[in-house]
């Protein structure tokens, strides 16, 4: 039996009416670094807001600098706000960092301009946008994979 608010199926869960989500785009520059090493930057991106978390930036693919370092994962999440998440972990010196990366192939409706761009977990990976290095955030992300507490990013 399909679970239903008014006519429209519920995805994952009923979404909190007091949880926001803004997705912005942006013309500041934005690099990403992971072990010493610069995994991709853009001269543009998308900026999603979202209430309780920090804000994620979203970039091109074509803005990732070496994609012979990302390892596709079978690690997938489920956000009704966003959709469906499919992840990349990365490889850098033999060492594999898992499911950093992650991206929506067919997002929902309100986030549809995320729809193929790459994200990384800044908490993870160290983020200079418009020349300013950011402080990793921490949450709950930074500790273990996009599994370790219930999949919303």
């Amino acid at each position: 039996m399909e679970r239903l608010e008014e006519d429209t199926p519920i995805y994952v869960h009923p979404k909190d009416p007091f949880k926001r989500i803004d997705c912005l785009h942006s013309q500041r520059p934005i690099q990403i670094s992971l072990a010493g090493h610069l995994i991709a930057s853009s001269p543009t991106s998308t900026h999603l807001y979202e209430t309780g978390l920090p804000c994620r930036y979203y970039l091109p693919l074509t803005s990732i600098h070496d994609p012979s370092l990302l390892r596709r994962s079978p690690t997938r999440t489920q956000c009704p706000y966003k959709g469906e998440a499919e992840y990349y972990s990365v490889e850098i010196d033999g060492r594999t960092h898992e499911d950093v990366v992650w991206f929506y192939t067919r997002p929902t409706l309100e986030c549809g301009s995320i729809a193929g761009l790459v994200c990384f977990y800044n908490e993870k990976v160290d983020v200079v946008l418009d020349g300013e290095e950011l402080e990793r955030p921490e949450t709950h992300f930074g500790k273990g994979g996009p599994n370790s507490k219930p999949s919303i990013l």
